[in-house]
């Protein structure tokens, strides 16, 4: 019997293998995906998260990103906006495919097996669950945003409420800032982020389903900074996801699969490392139950903050207001930026 079946291989699946193979636990990653999997992300990692990983060993290559900047949709080149360094280190501007290649390659120094089927049955069993027939001590869900597992336990919650989408592509060009651009228009926020010498990020938030061509029109100042060759668009959504509990006796949900708000702040992989630091933790002292709390602990910053940006920001007249207050009281717009990206602490 294994002692752990992480379903998916994302970034945050493979993580938790990583700290599951360190902890001494016999660990097999269920992915029926192959190569690096790409995703419609913003593809900015916080410091908190460049920490994480080089703690496991991994040193993705990128761009290194010294903080937010945020701007009217209609600012042109050389507009300054609202400006906060991070405090706590460098982020990183990393492609997701990039990223994922990182991890894969730490994976197999490590001798972690990959096994191609995706998990399609979980049952219960006392001290131990049986996923697709065969035992296991314990299952970790981290298989993104519509968790199939999430919805194999019973732990789906219905979701109520504005929910949004994302869209991304590349543009082939230099970047022109070390800062993540975030550009606001009326109806969607457009995400800038240096991935790469020659490469920058275009993420696109909206609650509208439009295509990101159109979009696009909204961020004029940004359309004439963009003079490269365009990747295909990917999308993603509906982003709002919610989950009854994050554990199920032996089963626990990481990461997205466990529940997501919004990527308007941009804290998605650095809340899910810490979330895989957290049930691997739970797993080896033998105390599953003890995940759910620790991780909804983890996410709370995260949470509170992005509801009260996401509730101030669906008013057009809060929305309009939002980048010109930023500048007027940079101290505090600076405090909530820090507040995402510095690491975050597991319980021992």
């Amino acid at each position: 019997m294994r002692d752990l079946v992480v379903a998916g291989g994302g970034p945050v699946g493979l993580a938790t293998a990583l700290h599951a193979a360190r902890a001494g636990l016999d660990v097999v990653v269920r992915e029926p995906r192959s190569g690096p999997i790409d995703k419609a992300c913003g593809e900015g990692l916080m410091p908190g998260a460049v920490a994480d990983l080089a703690a496991l060993g991994v040193d993705p290559v990128g761009r290194a990103l010294s903080g937010i900047r945020y701007l009217d949709g209609g600012s042109g080149a050389g507009a300054e906006g609202a400006v906060a360094r991070f405090a706590s280190g460098p982020g990183r501007g990393v492609r997701r495919t990039v990223l994922h290649a990182a991890l894969t390659s730490a994976l197999q120094d490590a001798g972690v097996p990959v096994d191609p089927r995706p998990v399609r049955a979980v049952d219960e069993a006392g001290d131990h669950v049986v996923v697709d027939g065969e035992p296991a001590r314990f299952l970790v869900a981290a298989d993104g945003l519509h968790s199939p597992v999430r919805r194999l336990v019973g732990l789906d919650s219905p979701v109520d409420g504005r929910r949004r989408f994302g869209l991304r592509c590349h543009v082939e060009q230099p970047p022109w800032s070390s800062y993540v651009e975030v550009h606001w228009s009326p109806r969607a926020e457009a995400y800038v982020t240096p991935v790469a010498d020659d490469l920058v990020g275009v993420a696109v938030l909206t609650a509208a389903r439009v295509r990101f061509e159109d979009v696009m029109g909204d961020f004029p100042g940004l359309q004439d900074r963009l003079s490269g060759p365009r990747s295909r668009v990917l999308g993603a959504g509906p982003l709002r996801q919610r989950s009854r509990s994050r554990a199920a006796g032996r089963v626990l949900l990481v990461g997205d699969a466990g529940g997501y708000v919004d990527a308007l702040t941009g804290e998605g992989i650095a809340l899910g490392l810490a979330q895989a630091r957290a049930a691997v933790g739970c797993l080896a002292a033998g105390r599953p139950e003890r995940y759910d709390a620790q991780a909804r602990g983890l996410a709370r910053r995260h949470e509170l903050l992005t509801h009260a940006l996401l509730r101030a920001t669906a008013h057009p007249a809060l929305r309009r207001q939002l980048v010109p207050a930023a500048r007027r009281v940079p101290w505090l717009f600076s405090a909530a930026v820090n507040q995402l990206a510095r690491p975050i602490e597991v319980p021992a």
